[in-house]
């Protein structure tokens, strides 16, 4: 018993004793600083250094974007934002099929596989294979409070997209004479514009390049897709300036003059119209005087 409080005793000592940390001149050995600390005292105030640090460390990455750097850790925004980008990303997908999809239908046309007749039966059949549920025709409660607030506005409002559609201006894509005009009975849909061979082909107005290849019958054809739906083609060029995908501006050269193609009568520019699928009359729009 005696030995135990003799130990106890010489711990309480051991953490008791003050002991007394001295900085010193090394040249003139004058005292600078001290400091007097009992083993107790460094315990106790290096735990609380710990925790602190500790707890600061935690802070730090809890309240900071500090935290999506450790491994495995993922952010509720960052979540979110991987969910959003799915979404857009099969939105995107669902859109350029449709693109695609239209792109190959105008190749089909206008390099003459399919006819009109065809074109117009297989939109018949389509019409045939929609079926539509009447039962989502009736008007819910939603659907009445939007039609009242349509019919109680400017029924002849002058919107944005009527003033866009008034915008889209058309040029001659070359100049020359003109030796065989828009014929629908004959199926000649487009204008036939006799010029010297290598003589630039212009783009009749800003667009896109969604078509420049080869093709056997009109040769070296390019297309454009303009606004409001408006579609430019150019045959029998000699050679393409313009790849598919290219942003092209009105005026500018994407092809020049050729005699190229199977149907091709010398050489000249075929340039053919489209409004909303339906071939229109160049001469409408352009003055090719």
């Amino acid at each position: 018993m005696v030995k135990n409080n003799k130990k106890k005793g010489k711990l309480k000592q051991k953490l008791t004793n003050k002991y007394r940390l001295v900085v010193l001149n090394e040249n003139t050995f004058e005292e600078r600083f001290s400091l007097k600390l009992s083993r107790l005292n460094f315990y106790i105030f290096g735990g609380l250094f710990s925790v602190t640090l500790i707890l600061a460390t935690i802070l730090l990455i809890a309240f900071t974007p500090l935290k999506e750097y450790i491994p495995g850790y993922s952010s509720t925004k960052l979540q979110k934002d991987t969910k959003k980008l799915t979404i857009d990303s099969d939105s995107l997908k669902n859109r350029l099929a449709m693109l695609e999809n239209y792109t190959n239908s105008i190749k089909s046309v206008l390099k003459g596989e399919l006819t009109s007749d065809e074109i117009i039966d297989s939109l018949q059949d389509s019409a045939k294979r929609i079926q539509i549920d009447e039962s989502t025709l009736d008007a819910t409660k939603q659907d009445s409070i939007f039609r009242e607030k349509i019919e109680s506005r400017d029924r002849f409002p002058l919107s944005d997209e009527s003033q866009d559609k008034l915008k889209i201006v058309f040029f001659a894509p070359v100049s020359g004479n003109v030796s065989q005009v828009f014929n629908s009975e004959n199926k000649h849909f487009a204008i036939d514009v006799v010029a010297k061979v290598g003589t630039p082909v212009k783009a009749a107005a800003d667009g896109t390049v969604i078509f420049s290849e080869w093709t056997t019958e009109t040769g070296y054809v390019i297309i454009l897709k303009h606004a409001n739906n408006f579609i430019s083609v150019y045959k029998h060029n000699g050679t393409l300036l313009k790849q598919q995908g290219d942003l092209v501006q009105s005026g500018e050269a994407i092809a020049s003059i050729g005699s190229s193609g199977e149907l091709t009568t010398g050489p000249h520019l075929h340039f053919e119209l489209w409004s909303d699928g339906y071939a229109v009359n160049p001469a409408n729009y352009i003055d090719f005087k």
